[in-house]
């Protein structure tokens, strides 16, 4: 029925086109044309319309479906106007020429606007006059309902939605043209989300699609869609009070139709027969716009339809751009509850709470995004935007959440995830057993739902959504001036094995300690308080983290807790129980030593504050994992501060930042990821104890000596599972059954290997030590091997005990047995009384064990309910049959709860044993990372020796290689040219002043001797024909040239903050290396700063090193200086060409200069600038008071500024900042010398 003008529904049916629909989706044989529609009548009227007018009219199609529901036809209306024989038809050629011009004007008009031409509706008995001529264009066929697309969102009209727009008049209907096209419109039908083959998958194998697909107020009580019969013989609505006969059928070759028909042109009056005019139109009614068709929504911005979004605020009503605005809360005003649906209600109670975070909210076997998130999800990832209640939404499977969450967290976002915690059949349960008398609450309507976990980057449990064996570490981070320098508490956990550390300290003013510890853990989140961190700090954490870190700033005291809030909130809540203890004595031994300390325990709290809001913190928390952590280990390790972990690419290149060429990637060759998680600890923190060095040392030896044990265990280990985070899962009880098999099989596989081990691998050494010190875990083991099914386990993902383990599931399973033994029962009965075999169980989705009876049996009672059927089957619901799949579906509904019983009572179980199974991973990790070692010392090829260690008693330190090369170059580089290192010693300066030319090599022979040692002192083989070494306690670098702009600090501000922490902290046990200090400035500047610095290190702190630079004067200051030995990187010069030829050979001397003429000429610098650049440097050198410095020294003697320094500080009368006992030596040595 086509629609008028304002709603007002008007008798034009939708004129069908004459072409063919070439739709895919509906079969040729079952299209009836209209041509053949008319060929039923054998009468042959010639029409006298022009072709011209059988053209349809796109602006009188009518209304589309969604506007349907709102534009209803007014009771008093002739929605279906029967056509009736006229004896005093008026004669008219056309369609046009029946209209008066003002109303042709109207026509056109309406036209034009994209409206039917309206009409005036007549009396109730008034009926349209036929023409003789136009006959067949006068015949109502019925209007093509469009295409049906099944639409999975949620809907709050979807019986509105289901009813037809027009219906076709009762005389042109038939019951078998109408079905036909229905059931292919239903065929056709398109999924909602237009996904992969994941989607359909989940959609086809999906039990639960009812409570995906029914209207949000009641999902969880699905209502099946009433089937609409269509009377085509019936009367329509709104019929005329005397019948009307039928009209005369149309002649074959009368197929020009009308643009809109003649009931709209023509009226008939029996009582005045006089020629008629045409219809006025009505007047058009003016409707509130609130009555109109609301929009789509995902055809909306959100703010149109919770206009609470047009100002967004915090809960604390702060509006954005206000200081204390809180991004990760929104204020929704009391009223706008009220208009919600239930569904709506529950979804923003979760997400008020969470704006800043994508939640995932199960519906059915789907998770949806609504609004914003569902606005992010259709941007980034092309998901397909629909709606859900009033609300935009997208959807993903089940099957693929943790695909789609890894795709949100890797962009930076967090997400949560909200769980249907019961099923449509449960819910019913539960309402019945706890049914209280009076209404139903409307919120009784929707399933309960409840958020299970939230997901950030730092802090990821499940390792199917781990991308990276290495831990991630969430840091909370508190701090505080003490006595104008920084003092910090900090406390981080590794989510994924629950281990906690702890760390309180005082800094210096530089935060070495504190950028030390941020380049050894790299934080994935960080937890800091708002308003309360220092720039200086801020700017270190920026430089140290990657783009997709979390940065959460939290409120003082409401989030952040302060000590005392956190001790009563870890005694409240319970984490640590103990039947014998009082609340602090269970208390880990760890927490207990930091409840005194307020700056760690306040760290602590904020930490357990946001863990808690991610659901996690319990799981966690009582593990009871907790250590103290050192970021620098003076005592017990050769500390790594965080830029020389930086400058010497330890852990990152400098090219993007990867493992790529670094130290770490050359020497892990761990096979487990526990074991390459430790092996990462050992290069942060490298021993600095004799003993301990060289007992790994020997282990190493051992095992390249005898390739057995590392052959055994590396074959035996190579597939083991990430033990480590698995026990932690388990004791969470959120752990998969496939999972729970794999850590039973790994630790079997730990014990085989173990023993294959240790018939090898015994006896005093490290390994022997570790050997024995493995727990017996075929004690531990044997109970788990006959628990449960575990072929079931992998294959269904559920754990079944064996019979006599738990008695609950046994009796549970029984009573299923019994209720499937009943419905076989009834299904022998059912044969016997009707006789035939061929009866069977049928399921139909969720419509279970239906009795299906062949049509020709017959017989069937009265009282069975007709389920469904097919041309040779019917599926029917006896009144006992349903009372037994009744009962057989709760009766799995309980078990299924009792499953998940089950495997609680086995993970505590396995639980109880976690200090045996943790111990076990501890020792196989180390295991793992003296083989690691071992192979990374055996592919250093030849030459590569053991490194010697010299007591650190002795008077003087020793750094001595020869023929190093550089370790992490020897796969890439094939002809590295090997160089030998002289350190300190007997025989040799502590310091080596290096010069060369550009490009020449002088950086990598720094960094390469930095790397060597780190490596002989973390246990490993060097690329050298022999090492010899005292234990260096520190390594210190300032390498390269870089500005900080966060911090406002130039190039040469830099240089001299990293000299400085240089000169505070090295020792004379210390390795430094400073390359081109003082070239930020001025020359002049930068030679002054160079000098007094080398002097310092020298003199003072008789620390080893390099000092490169392109200072060559510094050559002649130091000539005589007892502990600095000048050498040069040798190359080969072509004058004429302006070529270097860069021989990379360490040797002893001056280089005679730069030469960075001949690199820019190398570069490919115009030579005009060239040549200019070389006289004006000619001309520099000539008039330069410094080389006329040097000029005169050679000629007379000398005495440098730094003997000079020295005697005038000796000689100052107050003493205070004089000469040490040290430097007095070197004084004397030096004044020998000249």
């Amino acid at each position: 029925m086509a629609r008028g003008i304002e709603g007002n529904e008007v008798s034009t049916p939708r004129p069908p086109a004459l072409k063919k629909s070439t739709s895919s989706s509906q079969p040729e044989k079952n299209q009836k044309t209209l041509l053949g529609f008319f060929q039923k009548t054998g009468s042959q009227t010639p029409s006298a319309t022009s072709q011209t007018s059988t053209v349809s009219s796109k602006p009188a199609i009518g209304a589309t479906k969604a506007k349907a529901k709102k534009d209803r036809v007014p009771a008093g209306s002739n929605a279906n106007l029967t056509p009736t024989p006229s004896s005093d038809a008026p004669e008219a050629s056309s369609q046009e020429t029946a209209l008066p011009p003002h109303d042709k004007e109207k026509k056109s008009e309406n036209q034009e606007n994209g409206l039917p031409s309206p009409i005036t509706p007549a009396d109730a008995k008034a009926d349209v006059i036929l023409s003789k001529g136009n006959m067949g264009s006068s015949f109502y066929s019925p209007s093509r309902k469009a295409k049906k697309t099944i639409n999975y969102a949620e809907s709050d009209n979807s019986e509105d939605e289901d009813e037809e727009v027009f219906k076709p008049l009762s005389n042109n209907t038939t019951n078998g043209r109408s079905s036909k096209r229905r059931k292919v419109s239903l065929e056709d039908s398109e999924d909602e989300y237009g996904l992969d083959g994941l989607a359909d998958a989940a959609m086809a194998e999906s039990e639960d699609m009812d409570d995906f697909i029914v209207a949000d107020d009641s999902d969880e009580e699905p209502v099946k869609p009433k089937k609409r019969k269509r009377n085509s013989s019936g009367p329509s609505r709104n019929t005329s009070k005397e019948p009307s006969p039928p009209a005369p059928l149309p002649s074959e070759d009368s197929l020009e139709l009308p643009t809109v028909s003649t009931a709209q042109q023509w009226t008939y009056d029996a009582d005045n027969p006089l020629p008629v005019e045409a219809r006025k139109a009505p007047p058009v009614s003016t409707k509130p716009s609130g009555e109109k068709r609301k929009q789509k929504a995902h055809m909306s911005e959100p703010e149109q339809r919770y206009t609470w979004l047009a100002n967004i605020k915090d809960a604390d009503r702060n509006e954005l751009g206000h200081p204390d605005y809180d991004p990760r809360t929104i204020y929704i005003p009391p009223l706008a509850w009220n208009n919600f649906s239930p569904f709506e209600k529950q979804y923003w109670e979760i997400k008020q709470k969470f704006w800043d975070t994508i939640v995932f909210f199960k519906k059915g076997k789907f998770y949806e995004l609504y609004e914003n998130d569902a606005t992010i999800g259709h941007q980034l990832f092309d998901l397909k935007l629909t709606d859900r209640v009033n609300m935009r939404m997208v959807g993903v499977p089940e099957a693929s959440l943790d695909h789609w969450a890894n795709q949100f967290v890797a962009k930076g976002f967090k997400i949560a995830r909200v769980d249907q915690m019961e099923s449509a059949l449960a819910k019913e349960m539960r309402e019945r057993d706890g049914q209280k008398p009076g209404k139903k609450q409307k919120e009784d309507k929707v399933i309960r739902r409840e958020l299970s976990s939230v997901l950030t980057s730092g802090t990821l449990v499940d390792g199917s959504m781990l991308q990276d064996d290495m831990s991630t570490y969430c840091v909370a981070i508190k701090e505080v001036d003490r006595e104008n320098h920084p003092a910090f508490g900090i406390a981080f956990v590794d989510t994924a094995t629950a281990q906690f550390h702890l760390t309180e300290f005082v800094d210096d003013m530089d935060m070495t300690r504190f950028e030390t510890f941020v380049a050894q853990t790299r934080p994935g989140e960080l937890l800091l308080e708002k308003s309360c961190i220092s720039a200086k700090a801020l700017r270190i954490l920026k430089n140290n983290t990657g783009p997709t870190t979390i940065w959460n700033y939290l409120k003082p005291g409401k989030e952040f807790w302060p000590a005392d809030i956190t001790c009563r909130e870890i005694d409240a809540s319970g984490y640590f129980v103990s039947q014998d203890q009082e609340d602090e004595e269970t208390w880990p031994q760890i927490l207990r030593e930091a409840r005194d300390k307020d700056l760690v325990m306040s760290a602590v709290g904020a930490l357990i504050q946001y863990l808690r809001l991610l659901k996690i913190e319990r799981d966690l928390l009582s593990l009871g994992n907790f250590s103290w952590y050192d970021p620098i280990r003076k005592a017990t390790s050769l500390v790594l501060d965080g830029q020389s972990l930086i400058n010497l690419e330890v852990f990152a290149n400098s090219i993007d930042g990867g493992p790529n060429g670094t130290l770490f990637a050359m020497l892990n060759r761990c096979v487990t990821p526990f074991g390459k998680r430790m092996l990462r600890q050992w290069v942060c923190h490298p021993l600095a104890d004799t003993d301990k060095i060289n007992a790994r040392l020997d282990a190493v030896e051992a095992l390249n000596a005898d390739s057995s044990v590392t052959d055994r265990f590396t074959s035996s280990l190579t597939k083991i599972p990430d033990l480590e985070r698995l026990i932690s899962r388990v004791h969470a009880g959120r752990c998969k059954a496939q999972n729970f098999v794999k850590v039973l099989e790994g630790f079997e596989q730990i014990e085989y290997t173990m023993s294959l081990v240790g018939a090898v691998g015994e006896g005093e050494g490290l390994i022997g030590q570790l050997i024995s010190s493995m727990p017996d875990l075929s004690g531990s083991l044997k109970s788990w091997k006959d628990a449960f099914d575990r072929r079931k386990a992998k294959d269904e993902g559920i754990l079944v005990p064996e019979p006599g383990v738990e008695a609950d599931f046994d009796e549970s399973q029984e009573h299923i047995d019994e209720c499937l033994k009943d419905l076989d029962n009834l299904l022998k009965k059912a044969r016997r009384d009707l006789g035939s075999t061929a009866i069977k169980f049928t399921d139909n989705g969720k419509e279970i064990y239906q009795l299906e009876v062949p049509i020709k049996v017959k017989g069937v009672p009265k009282s069975w309910d007709q389920m469904s059927a097919t041309k040779q089957v019917k599926r029917y619901y006896s009144p006992e049959l349903r009372k037994l799949v009744r009962s057989l579906q709760e009766a799995q509904e309980t078990h299924g709860q009792i499953v998940k019983e089950v495997a609680s009572r086995f993970y505590a179980r396995f639980d109880e044993e976690y200090t045996t199974w943790l111990a076990a991973v501890k020792i196989v990790a180390q295991l793992d990372c003296l083989i690691s070692l071992a192979r990374a010392s055996s592919s250093l090829g030849s030459p590569s020796c053991r490194p010697h260690f010299v007591s650190s008693s002795s008077t003087r330190s020793i750094l001595e290689f020869q023929d190093l090369r550089h370790p992490c170059m020897l796969t890439s580089v094939t002809d590295f040219i090997p160089n030998d290192i002289a350190l300190g010693g007997p025989n040799h300066a502590n310091l080596t002043l290096l010069t060369g030319a550009n490009a020449a090599g002088k950086s990598t022979i720094l960094r390469m001797t930095c790397i060597a040692t780190i490596m002989a002192q973390i246990g490993c083989h060097v690329p050298a024909t022999a090492a010899t070494l005292t234990p260096v306690d520190r390594i210190m670098s300032r390498l390269g040239a870089h500005d900080n702009l966060f911090g406002a600090q130039s190039t040469f501000f830099v240089e001299l903050a990293e000299t400085k922490k240089i000169l505070a902290e090295a020792t004379p046990r210390s390795l430094v290396i400073l390359d081109e200090l003082g070239r930020g400035t001025s020359s002049y500047d930068g030679l002054a700063v160079a000098q007094a610095v080398l002097h310092h290190v020298a003199s003072q702190l008789g620390c080893l090193g390099f000092f490169a630079t392109h200072y060559h004067s510094l050559a002649l200051e130091f000539a005589h200086h007892p502990e600095i030995a000048a050498k040069r990187m040798q190359i080969h010069v072509d004058e004429v060409n302006r070529e270097v030829t860069f021989l990379y050979k360490l040797e002893e001397g001056v280089a005679e200069g730069s030469f960075g003429m001949h690199c820019a000429a190398m570069c490919g610098i115009p030579g005009r600038v060239i040549e200019k650049a070389e006289q004006a440097a000619r001309e520099w050198e000539h008039t330069s008071r410094m080389k006329e410095s040097l000029e005169k020294a050679k000629k007379a003697c000398y005495l440098p500024l730094g003997v000079l320094s020295d005697v005038a500080w000796m000689l100052k009368e107050d003493g205070d900042g004089g000469v040490e006992e040290r430097g007095l030596d070197v004084l004397r040595t030096a004044i020998e010398a000249l």
